[in-house]
């Protein structure tokens, strides 16, 4: 695995643009389930068919119960090295954008700058009907849009049903487009229309997770390995 890191190191000393793609599998060393998969399903539900906007108009208390846990599960949640080795990277130009799958705002928090959250990010909320916003108390409380007056406040996620934030989507088009190294970091890759941008990039692609299956797309580098262990050893490749 080594020689593999050492590779994508020479990659990024030499690269004029680099993005990053995040996605379950960085949070996850954060104690974030992924509830994808079966392990880390919600009361033997395929988040599917919860976090959907189906539900959310057809079963609102099941789709409240779900998110209020997720946001209960944040409380005590922190980025971990891999998030802020990433930020760092960020600030000395090794790369220049982050995108993340991960609702979670972990890697905004570990300070990177320029990152776009593609599925939205669950410490903000907001009236599906008025769009007014509103904070995560009015909706663990179960209270109706201080502003409209419906019962219709949810987080500010991308939910299965609905298309991606139009502005976090063109950006990343912008920037993948003109990357000469593309790094997709713990996410399998299986949500469409995501795991369509690595196709994007004219550059070198990386995919580094700790389960390596069936993508789809040749990446020129994969390495095997948990995303925290193997971007700390990127990180002292990079410092030598």
């Amino acid at each position: 695995m080594r020689n593999k890191i050492m590779e994508l190191a020479n990659l990024i000393k030499s690269a004029k643009h680099v993005v990053v793609l995040t996605g379950a599998g960085m949070d996850t060393e954060s104690n974030i389930p992924d509830f994808r998969s079966e392990n880390g399903w919600w009361k033997n539900i395929d988040p599917r068919q919860v976090a959907s906007i189906d539900t959310f108009y057809e079963n609102y208390p099941l789709f409240h119960e779900f998110y209020s846990m997720r946001l209960k599960l944040l409380e005590d949640c922190k980025p971990h090295e891999g998030h802020y080795i990433l930020a760092e990277l960020e600030e000395k130009g090794l790369i220049n954008t982050i995108l993340t799958q991960n609702v979670s705002r972990l890697q905004a928090i570990a300070g990177s700058k320029k990152i776009y959250e593609l599925h939205g990010n669950i410490r903000t909320f907001r009236c599906n009907h008025c769009n007014h916003p509103t904070d995560p108390i009015e909706y663990l409380e179960k209270k109706n849009c201080k502003h409209c007056g419906k019962k219709a406040l949810r987080p500010n996620v991308t939910l299965f049903g609905e298309i991606l934030p139009r502005n976090a989507w063109d950006q990343t088009i912008i920037e993948v487009e003109k990357s000469d190294v593309f790094i997709a970091i713990g996410t399998s890759l299986e949500v469409s229309p995501v795991n369509q941008i690595p196709k994007l990039s004219k550059g070198k692609t990386v995919y580094i997770n700790d389960e390596i299956g069936e993508k789809g797309y040749d990446f020129d580098l994969v390495v095997k390995g948990k995303a925290k262990k193997v971007l700390r050893e990127l990180h002292n490749l990079l410092k030598g």
